[in-house]
């Protein structure tokens, strides 16, 4: 296993934490009234976010850590028309590999609470990989080896104080603009 880079590891987790916990709160994926409709229009805005994030981060990611594809399955599958879906323009600044790492700490920690989600979704509103869930278990078997893999990414900037400070200003933004742009399709709790 490659040398993870715990200072940096805890440096985003507690830059984050107050954002994460925040929007973790508004989520309306254990709310009382969450149904089928609400769950579509809440993965309607997360392609919304994730599509064009996902073309920024392109020269830094490779695509078996893309979201999208599975994003896109599952609207279909719930019988969304993609090409009418609004897309996100405030974004957070990708300028560099660090930034870059600090948006991805975002997307690829969601995929670990991705698993929790996979089966609260199956068991309250029936749904799996073939009808609507593949996004919440995007990367099925290798969630903890990518996962493994992104630390190990992280290792390179351990040690640079000014890389880790823009990959800590890149992690909250990225919160913070999928709180607003959740805000702003009516997807969140109040």
């Amino acid at each position: 296993m490659p040398d993870t880079p715990q200072s940096l590891l805890l440096a985003l987790r507690a830059a984050t934490r107050a954002s994460h916990k925040r929007l973790e709160a508004r989520l309306p994926f254990f709310s009382a009234g969450f149904d089928l409709a609400r769950y579509r229009d809440l993965m309607a805005a997360y392609h919304g976010f994730h599509a064009p994030l996902e073309a920024r981060l392109a020269g830094y990611q490779g695509r078996e850590r893309a979201k999208t594809p599975a994003l896109a399955q599952d609207l279909r599958s719930l019988g969304v028309e993609l090409e009418a879906l609004p897309r996100c323009q405030q974004l957070p600044r990708i300028d560099d590999e660090a930034s870059a790492l600090g948006v991805m700490y975002v997307l690829e920690g969601s995929t670990l609470g991705g698993q929790v989600l996979k089966q609260a979704m199956a068991e309250r509103l029936g749904i799996d990989a073939a009808s609507g869930g593949a996004f919440l278990d995007v990367y099925g078997p290798l969630t903890g080896t990518h996962w493994r893999s992104f630390l190990g990414r992280l290792g390179a900037f351990a040690h640079q104080p000014d890389s880790e400070a823009r990959a800590l200003q890149a992690a909250v933004a990225t919160f913070e603009c999928f709180e607003h742009w959740l805000e702003q399709r009516n997807t969140l709790l109040d």
